[in-house]
């Protein structure tokens, strides 16, 4: 992998908000999976902060992505009634980026093609028939958000963003990227967005 590549790893793994392919070659969103603490009360928390250095963050200084990240769980977490407490914060999150190289192979199709890919090579198929399957290589950008009770020092939440990643995009896509990837995560946090306050009649 290049070094400008690498560097910008926590950056290409999370345009995978922006939209993901799937196994049928369809745009689609991220994937999201969640585990958390079921014995955890989560109307008693109401103060935030972030870990330090982040998992994003690298050789001893805070990352752009880290920045953005923490710009868009903030907004999430205050739109459920949360407050930025760095002094006294009942809450830790912290994130983590990966990127994974894999294949996807597909069977092809036309005129005395099948879904024959399944002889591999076992036996010949009948003349007019050959069988052809594409393979192609992408990249699964993995985006990790951890919530730890600061108190117990134990995780009570986390998230799991995946899917494909882009090979290009500008600032802006990747930052509406971050955007998408913490919206999708905390749709499943457990608890929900503030009712609006009431506007008074004039």
């Amino acid at each position: 992998m290049p070094k400008n590549r690498l560097f910008f790893v926590p950056l290409l793994a999370l345009t995978l908000a922006v939209g993901s392919v799937s196994l049928s070659g369809c745009a689609s969103g991220p994937q999201v999976q969640v585990e958390m603490d079921r014995s955890a009360d989560f109307s008693q928390y109401k103060t935030f902060a972030f870990v330090s250095p982040l998992g994003t963050d690298r050789s001893g200084y805070q990352t752009l992505v880290s920045g953005q990240l923490k710009a868009s769980a903030q907004r999430e977490l205050e739109a459920r009634g949360l407050r930025f407490d760095a002094a006294a914060p009942q809450l830790l999150i912290n994130f983590n980026a990966s990127l994974n190289e894999k294949l996807r192979a597909s069977p092809g199709s036309s005129y005395g093609i099948g879904y024959y890919g399944y002889r591999g090579g076992l036996y010949a198929p009948w003349p007019y028939y050959r069988d052809m399957n594409s393979v192609s290589q992408y990249t699964e950008g993995t985006l990790n958000i951890d919530v730890v009770d600061a108190a117990r020092k134990q995780m009570v939440w986390e998230s799991v963003v995946t899917g494909s990643v882009p090979e290009h995009l500008s600032a802006g896509q990747a930052e509406a990227a971050i955007n998408r990837a913490l919206a999708a995560a905390f749709v499943k946090f457990p608890v929900p967005l503030a009712a609006p306050a009431a506007t008074k009649a004039p």
